[in-house]
């Protein structure tokens, strides 16, 4: 895990310091806001910052903001979670981070984890800020005719789960989606943001996005 040894400087006194993104595209739900204080340090989001579910949503609603924080609980060989959040058509939530922030290391620095299967996925749109009102997303082709949807969260199986010891915050081995910081210009961030494109076919209540997790792969302590 690349933010233990930034987790061991500020323990010994010392604090990363804040810097503001000046990229601009702007928003985050201002409502609707469920916050948990933070357990302790680790790669995953402390708290759900707010949420604002899009129509068919409804899953996992209940377990917030527990649901969503924490690691990834990839089904066995990549088989999809149940233990997610769907946003719903056009639905936005927003993590935050208090005792790891995401910074711009070597390779990704973020790992988003969804449900999906192969041949069903749903696309998620995925931002960062450093202040949570200024996001900055990834591009992301959530009409791709191709499915593979680059870009955009919500296409890579998920393998780590906390009862297999894969490690959630490795790239190479935790599956999910990999983002990197330095495709966007921006140096830290402490919220994450994902919203559904609104782009595919709803019905039910656990439509859209379903989010599992986020976990920090390059990042310091706050």
């Amino acid at each position: 895990m690349r933010w233990l040894g930034a987790l061991a400087l500020a323990l010994s006194g010392c604090k990363a310091g804040d810097a503001a993104t000046d990229t601009a595209e702007t928003g985050g739900a201002d409502s609707g806001v469920v916050d948990t204080a933070p357990v302790g340090p680790d790669a995953f989001a402390d708290a759900v910052e707010s949420f604002m579910p899009g129509p068919y949503a409804g899953f996992g609603q209940d377990k917030l903001p527990d649901v969503v924080l924490g690691p990834p609980t990839g089904g066995e060989g990549g088989n999809a979670s149940l233990d997610v959040l769907s946003l719903g058509e056009g639905g936005v939530i927003v993590l935050r981070f208090d005792d790891i922030g995401l910074i711009d290391g070597e390779g990704p620095d973020l790992l988003v984890f969804e449900n999906p299967f192969t041949g069903w996925y749903e696309p998620g749109v995925v931002g960062v800020s450093e202040d949570g009102v200024t996001f900055v997303e990834w591009p992301c082709d959530a009409t791709d005719e191709a499915g593979e949807y680059p870009g955009c969260a919500g296409v890579g199986l998920v393998y780590s789960n906390p009862d297999n010891g894969i490690d959630p915050t490795d790239p190479e081995v935790a599956g999910g989606d990999a983002f990197d910081l330095a495709e966007l210009g921006v140096s830290r961030a402490r919220f994450v943001r994902i919203r559904e494109p609104g782009t595919g076919s709803y019905e039910g209540t656990s439509a859209g996005f379903d989010l599992d997790a986020v976990a920090v792969v390059n990042g310091e302590a706050l």
